[in-house]
């Protein structure tokens, strides 16, 4: 039934998406993961050439709210938790002791000395109000 059908749409000919995936699957008997990782590389790199930072801004955020839309709290703890595993397996001390000093420095930069002193209040505030609740 379903090559009737094929004959009828198309003469006789396979559809674009029977193509694709036939010589997708040809594709991947034939190569192992360096091949696919190449072609990503060189795919990657094109697309670099030829968009700028708003293109991936743009698909950065059709990506996060598709995403968004297809999980929940719980997907995302689990991802975080993965990453933050991930990375605490491959870098040492001195890597967050960079990330940090990094981060340090452009939120100083941003904020100024005036941002330093408001959160400082905050928190003294705070630390009291929970000695005196406690």
């Amino acid at each position: 039934m379903a090559n009737n059908d094929r004959k009828n749409r198309n003469d006789g000919k396979m559809t674009l998406e029977e193509a694709g995936r036939k010589g997708g699957n040809a594709t991947a008997r034939n190569h192992d993961k360096e091949f696919y990782q190449e072609i990503g590389e060189k795919g990657g790199n094109a697309t670099a050439e030829n968009h700028d930072k708003d293109f991936y801004q743009e698909i950065g955020q059709k990506g996060g709210e598709t995403t968004a839309e297809n999980h929940d709290r719980d997907f995302y703890q689990e991802i975080g938790e993965k990453g933050g595993n991930t990375t605490a397996e491959n870098h040492g001390k001195e890597f967050y002791q960079e990330i940090g000093e990094k981060g340090g420095n452009a939120t100083a930069e941003r904020h100024g000395e005036d941002f330093y002193e408001e959160i400082g209040e905050k928190g003294g505030r705070a630390r009291s109000e929970n000695r005196d609740n406690n």
